[in-house]
Parts: C-alpha cells; sequence; structure tokens
C-alpha cells in the first residue's frame, strides 16, 4: 500500500471484514478468478474469497448454486453502440438473454458462472468497460448526466471529467479498501439528473464571479445515503472549477478512507461521518488536504425532472433530437439490445444513454430521421409513449437473484403498474418505486410512492407484504418519504394503490403534484385514508 492504513492501529475498533480486506486487497481477487477459479470451477471458491468478487463487480446471486450476477461500469451512462453490442453478447452466451438497467445507469447481468469470468472480462475490456468496483467497499460506478453533451439545461458538459475521475480511481489501490461502498454523481444539467443528494459525493452546477468574471463550475455535496438510514447529502461552503474536480474528489475520498467508521460495517458509509463532524468541520479536515478552496457561489440546481424522459426532445444541437424510451423496471434482453444499437447507427449518433430511472435515450437522430427511428419494432414494448404508471414505476432486482431481498418485486412492480394503467386515468405521473429489502437499491426513498418488501405471517404461511411511504423527492425541497403504517399484502397492493392514488385525484388542487398534495394534507391524511381501506 502506498498508503498507511491508519485504522489497524486500533485492531479492536474494527468489524471482522476489515482483517479479511487487509490480509488481501479487494482487487487481488480479479487475477485469482482469472488464474485459479475460472479452471477449478465453483467448489474451489472459499468465503472470503466469495467476499472480495464484489471488487470484480460480481456477486453470488440468489440460490448460490454456482451462478453469479455482474455489474458493468458505464460512465455516466453514455455507452457506444459497440459496447452495446458486446454487452448483449456477453447476456446471450452466458446470461440466459437477461440484461438489467440499474438505478446507478450500469448494465447487471445473471446467471453468469465461474468458468466464463475471463471471457467476459476481456470482452468488455475489448471495447473499453469495466465491471471491477462496480461493488464492493471503492468508489463505485460514477452516474451523471445522461445527456452530457447535448443537453439544452446543462452548464457543462461532464463527459471529460466524469472520465478522468473514473480512470483516477478505478484500480487504484490507494483507494481500494474503504469502510464501505462510495458513490459519486457528477452532472451540469440543472434539474439534478444525476440524483446528487443521495450520493457520497456529488457535484451540481454552480456559477461565481471571479476577478470580475463569471465561472461556471460546481458546487459540493457530501453525505448522502439511502438504505435502513437515510441521509440527504449536505452542500459544502466550496466553489469548485471544472479542473478541480478531480483534486476535491481525491480529498473527500481518502476523508472517508482515513476517517470513515470501520467498527460496524451498518455505520460505515460515508453519511454517518458527515453526520457526525457537520459540514462545516468537514470542509475544514478536506481544506486541510487540498488546500484552499474559494467559498461557493450560485447554486444553479433549479428543480429535480427525476430523470425521466419520453418521447422525442430537441437537442442543444440545432436539428438535432434525443428519443427517450420506457425500459418497464429496468428489465431488457441481449436481442433488444441490439436493436437498440442498430437503431442508434442507422438513426443516431451510434450512442446508448441510460438514466437512473432504469431507462434508455438514442441520442443525434436528424429532424428528418425521427418518424422513421420511431417505427423500429423494438419501440413497440420500449416505448417512448409508455402508459403513465409504466414508464414511472422502478424496481430493484428483488428475491428472484438477491440473497438480500425477502420479497420479488421486478414482475410485481410490472403488474402492479399494467393494474394501475388499467384501473385509473391520470393526467399527473406518480413515480412508484419497489425494493425488496432495507438497502433500497430500487431509491424507495425519493419517490412519491415508496414500496419496501417484508413477510406477514397468515393462517396459510407467511406471504409477501409491502410497506407503503409517501411524498418523495429531491432538489431544491428534497425530503424522504414517510412510512405509512400498516402492512400490505403483496396481492393487495394494485387494489390499495388505486384507493390512495384516488385520494389524491379526488382532492388535489388544478395542476398539483402528488408530492405537492402530499405536502399541503400531511402525512396523516394519507395515513387516515390507508387505514380505511385496510379496515375495508
Amino acid at each position: 500500500m502506498a498508503y498507511e492504513a491508519v485504522w489497524m492501529k486500533e485492531p479492536s475498533k474494527l468489524n471482522k471484514f476489515e482483517f479479511v480486506k487487509h490480509e488481501k486487497d479487494g482487487l487481488d481477487v480479479i487475477r485469482t478468478i482469472i488464474d485459479n477459479y475460472s479452471k477449478e470451477g465453483y467448489a474451489s471458491i472459499p468465503e472470503d474469497d466469495m467476499n472480495r468478487f464484489k471488487w470484480a463487480g460480481v456477486y453470488e446471486q440468489k440460490p448460490k448454486d454456482g451462478h453469479f450476477m455482474m455489474r458493468v461500469r458505464i460512465n455516466t451512462g453514455i455507452m457506444t453502440s459497440a459496447q452495446a453490442r458486446a454487452l448483449a453478447s456477453i447476456a446471450r452466451d452466458y446470461g440466459r438473454d437477461l440484461m438489467d438497467v440499474t438505478t446507478r445507469q450500469a448494465i447487471q447481468f445473471h446467471w453468469l458462472q465461474i468458468e466464463n469470468m475471463p471471457d467476459i472480462f476481456n470482452r468488455l475490456e475489448a471495447v473499453g468497460l469495466y465491471s471491477y468496483e462496480a461493488c464492493g467497499d471503492c468508489p463505485r460506478t460514477i452516474v451523471g448526466n445522461p445527456l452530457a453533451g447535448i443537453d439544452k439545461d446543462e452548464l457543462i458538459d461532464t463527459v471529460d471529467i466524469v472520465n478522468q475521475v473514473n480512470d483516477f480511481f478505478l484500480l487504484n489501490r490507494d483507494f481500494s479498501n474503504l469502510p464501505r461502498k462510495y458513490k459519486m454523481s457528477i452532472s451540469g444539467n440543472i434539474y439534478n439528473n444525476a440524483n446528487a443528494e443521495i450520493n457520497d459525493l456529488a457535484f451540481v452546477p454552480a456559477v461565481k464571479e471571479i476577478d470580475g468574471q463569471e465561472v461556471i463550475g460546481f458546487h459540493a455535496y457530501v453525505g448522502g445515503g439511502l438504505s435502513a438510514k437515510p441521509h440527504l447529502a449536505k452542500e459544502l461552503d466550496l466553489f469548485v472549477r471544472p479542473d478541480e474536480v478531480l483534486k476535491v474528489a481525491i480529498g473527500v475520498t481518502t476523508i472517508f478512507r482515513d476517517y470513515g467508521y470501520r467498527e460496524k460495517r451498518h455505520q460505515a458509509r460515508l453519511k454517518f461521518l458527515v453526520a457526525d463532524w457537520g459540514p462545516e468541520k468537514f470542509k475544514e479536515k478536506l481544506l486541510e488536504i487540498i488546500g484552499d478552496m474559494p467559498s461557493k457561489g450560485e447554486n444553479k440546481m433549479l428543480g429535480w425532472n427525476a430523470v425521466y424522459y419520453d418521447g422525442v426532445y430537441p437537442q442543444k444541437q440545432a436539428g438535432y433530437n434525443f428519443i427517450g424510451l420506457n425500459v418497464p423496471v429496468g428489465r431488457t434482453n441481449a436481442d433488444e439490445f441490439e436493436q437498440l444499437a442498430d437503431l442508434a447507427d442507422q438513426y443516431g449518433e451510434g450512442k446508448i444513454r441510460t438514466t437512473m430511472s432504469q431507462n434508455i435515450i438514442i441520442s443525434g437522430v436528424p429532424d428528418d430521421k425521427v418518424e422513421e427511428a420511431l417505427k423500429a419494432p423494438v419501440l413497440r414494448r420500449l416505448s417512448p409513449n409508455a402508459k403513465a404508471f409504466m414508464s414511472r414505476t422502478v424496481s430493484c432486482t428483488g428475491n428472484e437473484f438477491c440473497n438480500l431481498a425477502v420479497v420479488e418485486t421486478k414482475v410485481r412492480a410490472h403488474r402492479v403498474a399494467e393494474f394501475l394503467d388499467s384501473a385509473i386515468e391520470l393526467d399527473e405521473k406518480i413515480r412508484i418505486h419497489f425494493i425488496g429489502c432495507p438497502n433500497a437499491c430500487g431509491q424507495k426513498h425519493i419517490a412519491d410512492i415508496g414500496l419496501q418488501g417484508a413477510l406477514v405471517k397468515t393462517p396459510e404461511g407467511m406471504v409477501d407484504a409491502f410497506d407503503i411511504a409517501v411524498g418523495g423527492t429531491l432538489g431544491p425541497n428534497a425530503s424522504f418519504n414517510t412510512a405509512l403504517k400498516g402492512r400490505v399484502k403483496g396481492d393487495d397492493v394494485g387494489g390499495v394503490l388505486v384507493k390512495l392514488i384516488g385520494f389524491y385525484k379526488e382532492n388535489r388542487s388544478a395542476g398539483e403534484s402528488f408530492n405537492g398534495f402530499v405536502k399541503r394534507v400531511g402525512v396523516p391524511a394519507f395515513q387516515e385514508k390507508l387505514n380505511e381501506i385496510l379496515a375495508g
């Protein structure tokens, strides 16, 4: 190690996994997978190395029978058609055709086997993609503006900045042993389309007058995160020039590495350190590491569009457009992905863009090709004009593959969205997120309506159920949603949501959003309505 592992001076204050990481760096497992386990087979993998597989971007999937999940890093969600075809080939050859778009703009595979990992790694590297450190106690996939470079609502194109930060941290052993996972967000979009407040470190667009000149740069937020104890990130009193983003990222990550908590893993995220220190102390320590920085300027984050783009939009390049497509609950397949690559090449600029809402964008479509592009067969399911509820439903992986989830989510979410679209007409689109466990990969806390899986005991045995929360939003008035009391059986979720949404529809003011309605009438009004529904 090029740095001193200061936390090892007090081993009594470390959780047991810290010793596993100290004994063998997580990055070392990549070579072990290639040289040993891929040849010796699944049975040869010891528990400690199985836990280190995360640094390769790989998790053992449920039911732990020799199959693996893999996440592939997609910087700021932008990939070339060649990269898309490589991903499709991996899904077809090794992943039973299945592909998921995640809430961090990554592509996720399932059903992979250890024997095929070297070829998968090689196929990814051949097109400039990596699964390395997409998981683990390290800097993970950097999310960003999926419209970077074409966005009329961006102050600055962040593609090169994201790539610079990614290239520095990827496989960097100075930062491969952090207390827990570490998530960064970098966007120049004024509508917060990289969800700044729920990341460990985020950069949002800002301006400041320096020496009589208006400079475009960023403000920095630290300490966001979801899971069982969600925290909104805090804004630091800093103005960050574009060429200083990496310096600030290194400084913040150094603080997390050296001062982050390593005693209890459930309290090891950066958000707990920021909550204890406060943003002022955090800034003071950061400046000790990176040197003086100017105070913040004017934050240009004006609102939040929840990263949704339905249909055709003009780009900042005159005469060109992007098409926003719905990927129902983020699930697609190899054939569809290849068709999207063909669509991007034939009508666009040869790029596919993934969003944190689990959807896809095709960019660079000239005005005179839009109508023809919209006729592509793949857009019958991956529609630019999806129905209201299907277009706004997000889901984590659920217990189909995830060892932590207690309920199935993907199929359930899809069915509920279809049911809502058939049962209720609404001109306002309501964001509904399903998660299968408290880890909140489906980002339940920021949804208009969030559903968290649980189990309830019935005379027939344990059955799937969900806790319902209402009123989440990000942006200038960010707040997490509030859980209602009263667990709802999985099979009853659709009917209950129809009545809760009906309560909103019947009592809202003209043009009032669901979130605005929750804020106006209060959570107790929704609790009273849910009590009435469950009693009925």
